[in-house]
C-alpha cells in the first residue's frame, strides 16, 4: 500500500490507445489529449480506414495541422498505426517500418466495434505473410481481443479470443510483438502476465474504475457503453491488480472515443467512452483507491515507452488531491459530447 500523499509528480504520460477521428471532431478533441499526454497511439478506424503508409502520413499531417490551432504546438506527437485487412501486403509493413512514424498495425476482427467492417475475417488464414513480415520487422500487432461469433456471449468474447485466436497466433509467431488492447477480463490479465515472448496490454481508466453495473444504474446509460463492454466486478479487480502490479507488461491506453450526444442517445448507440478530457484524474483515482499511487508512473509513463522502444518523456506532470468535477458536456464540432461520469467529482486534479 502507498503512504497517503496529496501531491504526485510523475514523468509526462503517454496514451497508447486513442481515437481522434478526423475533421471538425479531431479539431474539437485533440487539445484534451495534448493537455495530458505527450504522445498517443492513434487508432486507424476512420471511414475509410487508414490501411496504407501514405494514408497514415496524410492523417498525421491533418492531426499536426489541428494541433497548430491549439496551445500545444510542438508538445504532442501522434504515433500512427495501420488498419490490418485481409488484403494487407507484406510490402506495406516494410514501408510502414521504414517511415519512422508508423508504430503498430491494428487488428480489428471484422464487425467487432465502431468502423471495423473492413477488419480481418481469419487472421492466420489471410494474414500469415503479413504477420511474418511484422515479426521480422519488429512491428507490433495491436489486437482488439474479441471474437465476433454471435453464438458466443458478449461478456465471454475476450476469453474465447485468447483460446481461438491469440494462442494459435502466438504459437505460429512467437517473436511477434503483441499488444492486447483495452484488456477487460481476469483471463486476459492472466494470459498477458504469464505468456512467453513480447506480449503487453493496455488498460482503460473506465475498466479499472467501473463494472457492468454502471451501464444500468438509473436506467440504461449509453455514455458508459463501450466495446469491449464493462465486465463483472471480479474482472475489474483483476485489472486493478494487473495495472498496479510490478509487471511492466501493462500500460495506459484510454481508448477514448468521441461520439456526439445524439449518436450515443439513439436507438443504436455508438460504442465508446470519452475520457481524454479527464484521463489522468480517472487513473489517479483508480490507483489511489487501490492504495498503489506509487505504481502510477510506471503504468502511465514508463512501461509503454519500454515496450515500443521509445524514450521516456522528459517533462513532468503534477497531480494534486483536490476535487475535480467532470463537466456535464463539452462542445464537439457544434454538438455536445458527454464525458464519462459527467457531473461526478473525482478526488484528483492535474495541476501542471
Amino acid at each position: 500500500m502507498s503512504p497517503t500523499v496529496d501531491t504526485l509528480v510523475i514523468r509526462r504520460p503517454d496514451d497508447w490507445h486513442l481515437h481522434l477521428r478526423d475533421g471538425a471532431v479531431l479539431e474539437s478533441v485533440l487539445g484534451h489529449t495534448a493537455a495530458q499526454f505527450d504522445r498517443a497511439i492513434v487508432m486507424p478506424n476512420l471511414t475509410p480506414p487508414v490501411t496504407a503508409t501514405a494514408q497514415a502520413l496524410a492523417y498525421r499531417e491533418r492531426i499536426l495541422s489541428a494541433l497548430a490551432k491549439t496551445e500545444y504546438v510542438g508538445k504532442f506527437e501522434p504515433l500512427m498505426t495501420l488498419y490490418l485487412t485481409d488484403n494487407t501486403q507484406p510490402e506495406e509493413i516494410v514501408r510502414a517500418k521504414e517511415s519512422g512514424f508508423v508504430h503498430g498495425v491494428k487488428l480489428y476482427p471484422a464487425g467487432a466495434t465502431t468502423n471495423s467492417d473492413a477488419g480481418v475475417t481469419d487472421l492466420l488464414k489471410n494474414c500469415s505473410k503479413v504477420l511474418a513480415q511484422m515479426q521480422e520487422s519488429g512491428m507490433p500487432l495491436l489486437m482488439h481481443g474479441e471474437v465476433t461469433d454471435p453464438s458466443i456471449d458478449l461478456f465471454d468474447r475476450e476469453a474465447v479470443f485468447i483460446e481461438r485466436v491469440m494462442i494459435p497466433m502466438r504459437k505460429a509467431f512467437p517473436e511477434l510483438k503483441v499488444v492486447f488492447e483495452h484488456l477487460t477480463t481476469a483471463e486476459g490479465a492472466a494470459y498477458v502476465s504469464q505468456a512467453e515472448g513480447p506480449v503487453a496490454a493496455t488498460i482503460t481508466a473506465h475498466h479499472l474504475l467501473y463494472n457492468r453495473n454502471a451501464l444500468f444504474q438509473g436506467g440504461l446509460q449509453p455514455h458508459w457503453y463501450c466495446l469491449p463492454v464493462l465486465k463483472r466486478e471480479k474482472h475489474r479487480q483483476a485489472l486493478v491488480d494487473a495495472a498496479t502490479s510490478d509487471s511492466n507488461r501493462f500500460f495506459l491506453g484510454t481508448d477514448s472515443a468521441p461520439h456526439s450526444r445524439s449518436r450515443k442517445e439513439q436507438s443504436c448507440g455508438c460504442a465508446g467512452c470519452y475520457t481524454a478530457l479527464h484521463a489522468m484524474e480517472l487513473y489517479a483515482s483508480a490507483f489511489d483507491k487501490a492504495g498503489r499511487l506509487d505504481r502510477l508512473e510506471a503504468f502511465a509513463s514508463l512501461n509503454g515507452p519500454a515496450f515500443y522502444g521509445l524514450p521516456v518523456n522528459e517533462g513532468t506532470m503534477t497531480l494534486q488531491r483536490s476535487q475535480f468535477t467532470i463537466p456535464e458536456s463539452v462542445e464537439m464540432a457544434g454538438e455536445p459530447l458527454i464525458p464519462l461520469a459527467a457531473g461526478q467529482a473525482l478526488d484528483w486534479s492535474v495541476v501542471s
